[in-house]
């Protein structure tokens, strides 16, 4: 598992890619929540264009971001999702809670609205 993560106008951006399992959530996690601290938790894209599996860890990881930041205010956004992950998405209930985009621009600027 790979992730970059860009800060687009006080938007934090996560790029994901490869298999977001239990062996790698831990390390993802904390290293997101760091960063989220210094755009002070308002806004978080995941983009998943590279995810090519995820397991209930990932989602898990997908659920306690969203509450992170939901906590202080701030706003949620998944974008570049594949089919297979939108299938898991939509059956895990996440769809209900936490907005999906076609790409990182139009999640950025729905997390921007807070």
């Amino acid at each position: 598992m790979a992730m970059e993560v860009h800060k687009v106008d006080g938007v934090l951006v996560v790029r994901l890619q490869g298999e977001l399992d239990h062996h790698v959530v831990e390390q993802i996690r904390d290293e997101i929540e760091r960063e989220l601290a210094w755009v002070r938790h308002r806004a978080l894209v995941l983009s998943c264009r590279g995810v090519s599996f995820m397991d209930s860890s990932g989602l898990g990881l997908v659920l306690g971001r969203y509450r992170s930041v939901s906590s202080h205010r701030g706003r949620m956004a998944l974008c570049e999702v594949g089919p297979s992950l939108m299938k898991l998405f939509e059956l895990s209930g996440i769809l209900k809670i936490v907005p999906v985009f076609p790409d990182e621009e139009q999640a950025i600027a729905h997390v921007k609205e807070a």
